[in-house]
Formats: C-alpha cells, structure tokens, sequence
C-alpha cells in the first residue's frame, strides 16, 4: 500500500515537472510560474476561438482611458509578474488570437515615434505630456513585432534609424510576432508594451528595468497591476467604447 501511494506521488511529480518544462521551454526560456492565469494563457494560445471573453479588442478604449487598446488579444502577463526570482515583468504581454504577422498593432496614444539602429521588432514613442501627469514626459514601447528569425512585422513607413515622427493615437505601427532574439526562443505570439521613464536629459530609460517603468493600469482605465489582479484575467470594468 505505501509503495501504491509513493508511486502514485511519483507520478504526480512527473506530471507536474513536465507541465513546468514545457512552460518553460514554450516561453523561450523564461520561469513562467505554474499558476491558474499562465495555464489560461496555453488554453488560449491553443484555442483562442474557445475564450473570446478573454480578449479584448484593438482601437477600444475603456471608458474615458487616455490610452487605445493597442491590439487585439488576452492580456496573459502584467506589470509586476515575476517569472524568475528577483526579475518583474515590466510591461503587459498580450497575446493575440492569430499566427505571426497577422494581428495588428497600433499606436495607443498621439507621439513621436522613434525605431533605433538594430531594433528588428521594437518601436518607441515618445509622449510629451502624460495624460494622467501633465508636464511629465513618457514613452511607449512595443515589442516582439518580428518573427522567430528576426523578419520584421513593423510597416516599412517606419523603418530603423527613423527618429521623432510623429503619429497619431491609432496609427497601424505592424504585427505581433514571436521574435525573441534567439531563434530557439521564441517567445509566443504577442505584443510586449510598456511605459517607460524619462531620463534627466529627457531620453528613454532602459526598459528592462522595472523601476524605469510605470504601471499600465490607469492609462488603460482598469487594473493590470499583478498584486490586484493576481491569478484572474484582466478586463474593463466599464463600457468599451470603438475609437470614433
């Protein structure tokens, strides 16, 4: 009988260890924790037909949110999520419900577009006056929009080197990918976005940095920070109103 029970633990174990590999492996190496919103996150990159109540859509606003939707899909990983011990995620990931290249990205708010040398899947926008913060200057960083190879998904209108164009709140910037920067990574289909500090000469900080990044929350009018919205998936709280 005990030995029927250490097996049965065995297994269990087994199960559990593989489930956590496969995470990892599926995520381009990154220590996803196994909780109830990461498992929503495969069932709905598997099937996102099946769990249509968890995307929302590009070009909505939520309310009277200064900032758009950005792209259609459910959004899996928030500011604050930590996926390895001392590491927090800085921005939302969101996952779309199409292949590579074939859901759109846009701008979520009017600024000054920038893409730097070598940048293959990133964009970066540079917003003079934040909307909840009038006077301060912020950024919006999007990310991911190129394949596992590195083939670009950003339209050619702005092509790397480009600096300081301005666009408008909705501008059609690409398409979601899986570009990782290794082709053995890839990181799932999804738009990586943040907002980022300035530094004292009113350049971006480096993004990578929780501490260099705002929580998206009021910019989006709902909670996407990880302490509130803890295992659930976020969503509006009020009415989703189309951009006119």
């Amino acid at each position: 009988m005990r030995m029927k029970k250490t097996l049965v633990y065995l297994i269990l174990a087994g199960i559990i260890i593989g489930l956590a590999i496969g995470i990892w492996l599926g995520f381009g190496g990154k220590q996803i924790l196994l909780s109830n919103r990461s498992l929503k996150v495969i069932a709905y990159l598997r099937a996102p037909g099946r769990f249509k109540e968890w995307q929302l859509e590009a070009l909505t606003r939520c309310g009277d949110a200064p900032f758009l939707m950005p792209t259609s899909g459910m959004i899996g990983y928030v500011w604050k999520d930590s996926f390895r011990v001392g590491h927090h995620h800085t921005g939302l990931d969101i996952f779309g419900p199409e292949a590579d290249g074939k859901t759109a990205v846009y701008a979520a708010y009017a600024g000054y577009l920038t893409r730097m040398p070598g940048w293959k899947s990133s964009l970066i926008i540079r917003i003079p006056s934040d909307p909840l913060h009038p006077g301060e200057q912020i950024w919006t960083y999007y990310t991911h929009m190129a394949d596992a190879e590195g083939n670009s998904f950003i339209l050619h209108t702005f092509p790397m080197g480009i600096s300081e164009m301005y666009v408008e709140a909705g501008t059609l910037l690409g398409y979601q990918g899986n570009y990782s920067g290794d082709t053995l990574k890839p990181v799932g289909t999804h738009l990586h976005f943040s907002i980022v500090k300035s530094d004292r000469s009113g350049q971006f900080l480096n993004e990578t940095r929780i501490e260099n990044t705002l929580d998206p929350s009021h910019y989006f009018g709902f909670d996407l920070s990880a302490e509130l919205v803890g295992e659930q998936i976020p969503h509006c709280s009020g009415d989703m109103l189309y951009l006119p």
